[in-house]
């Protein structure tokens, strides 16, 4: 006997008992069960059948018992005696069951004997699928599109400012773009040429770590914010305090103007944004609600006019005239040490040890993740032509296209000589207004300038297509 007649006589004796099992399921369940209804019974064994044998080859198809037939034999049972109306239903089913079984083993012994198989189902090549809906694919994948960064420049360290005793925790710029002020943990604040790098004047009156430091675009006024709890008022015409802001409970460590209100805001250590009257040091608003220290914040003259980033991992946008919050995003795993709006468009960024999140900024809509930062960010800036620079705790510094965050420069500063090596990090980073240099304090008590490369080019330093659409493809985890 042959290997084929013997899988032929295998499939034979399979088929015949799963049809004996079947006809005695059906046969005793009939038997034992209650009266059926002639056309509810019809409909039912035709639904049974077409659901098991639905993909059988069309000779099979074409062999089954005519609707016709059935119906004589559906219409001989509902005339019969009702005694006997039982019997005959269970006979019938038997004989159609038995029927089909014969005519299913018929058909497999020519599909055998015809294609060399004893497959009771047609097979059907993948080509002819192919062919038809032209793929093989069960449902195309769409194209994921990768936007096309724009071309910065790389940065180059152009200067380095040295002059304060302790790291520098803060930085403003003029709105004249002559001179700007830093503060440090020495507890003075220096105002320096921005051209020239020289020292113009140093101011003494906070007795902590100065945090924030704010110019007034509209008064001779320069806003200092320290551990020590105090919020002072400076006029640069005397250098000298001429108003304090009382109220905090703990160090003030974000301090932003409002663009055009006499407004001041400032955050601290007991987790609140405290609001002021500039001229006449009242609190406006209290805006609590954060867990954790108040880490960052920035202001603007649309609604929401003050977004604040916490410690307690939550970015918060507050309604200034009812001084309540509209809305709490809590997409960060980590504390929000960073929140910088942007000079382009209506978006902010808020900066954590997990990731940069790009947001919409009226109601708060996730827009992008900036990701590759691994480490605690300290300080984010962007400027008008659209390039954003991370600082970290670390001394690392990454440069990203807004438009799109692709990072196209990586930096780490280093410390300069007598200091040790663990204080290479950024704490605070500004761009001038007109964003042509970076300002960054660091821990190694200096301030370091830094300026786009005049020599470097498209060719010389292209984008990394390749790179760049791998991981803007990569699998996002949140």
């Amino acid at each position: 006997m042959t290997e084929a007649a013997t899988v032929d006589a295998d499939v034979d004796a399979r088929i015949r008992a799963s049809v004996l099992r079947t006809a005695e399921l059906f046969s005793l369940s009939k038997r034992s069960g209650p009266q059926d209804f002639a056309p509810s019974k019809k409909a039912r064994i035709h639904t049974k059948l077409d659901s098991i044998f639905l993909h059988l080859p069309a000779s099979l198809v074409a062999a089954k018992p005519s609707c016709g037939a059935a119906a004589k034999s559906d219409a001989a049972d509902a005339s019969a005696p009702e005694p006997s109306e039982a019997a005959a239903a269970a006979e019938q089913e038997s004989s159609l069951v038995a029927q089909v079984a014969q005519e299913v083993t018929a058909s497999a012994s020519k599909t055998s004997a015809a294609n060399g198989s004893s497959a009771v189902v047609e097979y059907k090549k993948q080509s002819e699928t192919a062919a038809q809906f032209g793929s093989s694919a069960l449902i195309r994948r769409r194209a994921t599109e990768v936007p096309k960064p724009k071309w910065h420049a790389p940065w180059k360290l152009k200067r380095v400012i040295s002059g304060h005793l302790g790291w520098v925790r803060a930085v403003a710029v003029d709105p004249t773009n002559d001179w700007f002020v830093t503060g440090s943990a020495d507890r003075t604040i220096k105002v320096w040429d921005l051209a020239s790098g020289q020292l113009k004047l140093t101011l003494t009156g906070h007795i902590n770590s100065i945090r924030g430091l704010e110019v007034s675009p509209r008064h001779p006024y320069l806003f200092s914010a320290a551990e020590d709890k105090k919020v002072l008022c400076w006029d640069l015409e005397y250098n000298k305090v001429i108003r304090s802001y009382h109220g905090h409970l703990s160090g003030v460590f974000a301090l932003k103007i409002h663009p055009t209100l006499d407004v001041l805001v400032t955050g601290g250590r007991d987790a609140v944004a405290r609001v002021w009257d500039m001229r006449t040091k009242n609190q406006i608003h209290v805006l609590a609600g954060h867990q954790g220290t108040v880490w960052g914040l920035e202001t603007q003259t649309t609604d929401p006019q003050i977004i604040t980033g916490s410690s307690d991992s939550t970015v918060k946008l507050w309604d200034l005239a009812a001084g309540k919050v509209m809305t709490t995003l809590t997409n960060h795993k980590k504390g929000v040490r960073a929140i910088v709006k942007s000079p382009i468009d209506h978006t902010f960024i808020s900066g954590a040890a997990d990731n940069l999140k790009k947001w919409e900024a009226k109601e708060g809509r996730f827009l992008r993740n900036f990701a590759g930062h691994n480490a605690i960010i300290n300080s984010v800036a962007i400027n008008q032509d659209g390039v954003m620079v991370s600082s970290a705790d670390n001394g690392s510094m990454r440069f990203w296209d807004y438009a799109t965050g692709y990072c196209f420069q990586g930096e780490t500063t280093k410390a300069q000589p007598g200091s040790l090596d663990s204080e290479a990090g950024v704490y605070a980073s500004t761009f001038d207004r007109t964003g042509l240099r970076l300002i960054t304090c660091e821990a190694d008590k200096t301030i370091k300038v830094w300026q786009e490369d005049a020599e470097a080019s498209e060719a010389s330093h292209p984008v990394d297509m390749a790179q760049w659409t791998k991981d803007f493809t990569a699998p996002k985890r949140y």
